[in-house]
């Protein structure tokens, strides 16, 4: 016998640090090669740990809700020589590609399980707070499943996106009328007993430092939003933020692009929007301005060669930045295309690692939900990020002294004072403004 280690995986082109979410296993416990060991958290993706033997676990290394470097070790497994394992049954070959598994997993592999199905009372209370996937939350919502009356099928009794599936595809669905006619009739006493006494001093010492008054609702922090909010801090506490914004004249651009919407939906099957311009511009000026396609990496700046543009892309509980690889190669129409398929991915959950990594600058469009101007946290490790606000009817001096109504954006851009300084960020905000204005029937194609 011998015993190997397994250590944090790289989960992405400038992930360096993973999370250890929640053991799936424990010491003692047999595991199959690809089997996985732990979820994990990063700023990029939400992962699982694959097992790279078969064997027995002998050690885990990392606490649930430590933060470990790349290639760190999190447990130890004990191989074991042919012969002492009992062979396994018959596997059906797995759909999971082998550049997943090598990657970490970035989705769980759902077991072939028993079907879930409805109980006719709630479960016995559980010990500790129950948490559930951004995924099953999202269908128990919509269905309006009540999750305490499901029996799930995965690790521990976990519910799972299948369960719920299964669930919606019978229709046999329980909902929260069913919590309230199953509920046990509970009895009160006027005083406490003496074996409960210890268990309220308990409750009483983990008890929430804001008080919780009637009306209240908590909120569980899920994975992804912890992950957001770690970034967010990081890049924050890191990278020195400055500021700067710039406003452009779009009024050509708009009646453009409004004169082919219509066409241009009935021919291609998706909306040619604004904002499609917008990150075309933007990738033509860090051609001719690289700097701002740069990243800090500690003793040294990092110009990326390729220009590969985030676009922030919003759910109810979660924002993702898929990227648009190579925008600068492509046209408006393939920009837009893009946009629109990666935001059906993010809203269906079916983005990809290649979806979400090498991004080298961000664009984000405030504009949808009618802001007019902002400051954007920087998507670390990149340098800068671009807000594109609401385009906006203003009374203009046009010249000669004469007024227009005119249709103007503002555009605001957050940089790494340690990466960037003003004059670069201003010639590239100015080239942005100049691609803008000049968008028109005559000189723009977006083929």
């Amino acid at each position: 016998m011998s015993v190997q280690n397994i250590t944090m995986p790289q989960l992405g082109e400038s992930v360096t640090e993973g999370t250890i979410e929640k053991w799936l296993v424990k010491p003692g416990d047999t595991v199959k090669k690809y089997d996985p060991l732990a979820e994990v958290v990063t700023d990029k993706v939400n992962a699982e740990i694959p097992s790279s033997f078969e064997g027995v676990i002998t050690e885990l290394l990392a606490q649930e809700g430590q933060t470990l470097p790349v290639g760190a070790v999190v447990c130890s497994i004990e191989i074991a020589g042919e012969g002492e394992l009992p062979a396994p049954p018959p596997e059906k070959k797995s759909t999971v590609s082998t550049a997943i598994l090598n990657a970490g997993v970035q989705k769980k592999q759902e077991a072939p399980q028993q079907v879930a199905a409805p109980v006719s009372a709630p479960k016995e209370a559980r010990t500790g707070k129950v948490r559930y996937s951004p995924a099953v939350l999202r269908l128990a919502q919509e269905h309006d499943i009540a999750l305490d009356l499901v029996t799930g099928t995965g690790e521990g009794g976990r519910i799972t996106r299948k369960d719920l599936l299964k669930l919606i595809e019978t229709g046999n669905i329980p909902t929260a009328n069913d919590v309230a006619q199953a509920a046990p009739t509970v009895q009160t006493t006027s005083a406490p007993t003496a074996a409960s006494a210890p268990q309220q001093q308990v409750e009483k010492a983990a008890a929430p430092v804001q008080p919780i008054h009637p009306g209240d609702i908590e909120i569980p922090v899920t994975k992804i939003r912890r992950a957001i909010a770690n970034n967010m801090v990081k890049s924050v506490h890191e990278a020195p933020h400055a500021w700067m914004m710039m406003e452009v004249d779009v009024t050509d651009l708009v009646t453009y692009r409004d004169s082919l919407k219509n066409e241009f939906k009935q021919k291609e099957g998706f909306n040619l929007t604004y904002f499609a311009f917008f990150v075309k511009a933007v990738a033509q000026a860090l051609k001719e301005f690289p700097m701002l396609n740069s990243m800090w990496a500690e003793d040294k700046i990092i110009q990326k060669h390729d220009i590969n543009i985030s676009i922030a892309v919003a759910t109810d509980d979660a924002l993702f930045v898929p990227v648009i690889k190579h925008a600068d190669e492509k046209s408006i129409k393939g920009i837009a295309k893009e946009i629109n398929e990666l935001a059906i991915k993010v809203r269906t959950g079916k983005l990809a690692m290649d979806d979400i990594t090498g991004g080298t600058f961000t664009v984000n469009n405030t504009g949808a939900f009618g802001s007019v101007q902002s400051m954007g946290i920087i998507n670390y490790p990149q340098a800068a990020i671009l807000q594109v606000e609401s385009i906006v009817k203003k009374p203009v001096v046009l010249p000669g002294g004469m007024f227009a109504a005119r249709d103007i954006v503002n555009l605001c851009l957050s940089l790494d004072h340690r990466v960037l300084d003003g004059l670069v960020c201003g010639k590239f905000l100015n080239r942005v403004k100049e691609i803008l204005e000049n968008t028109n029937k005559s000189s723009t194609s977006v083929y």
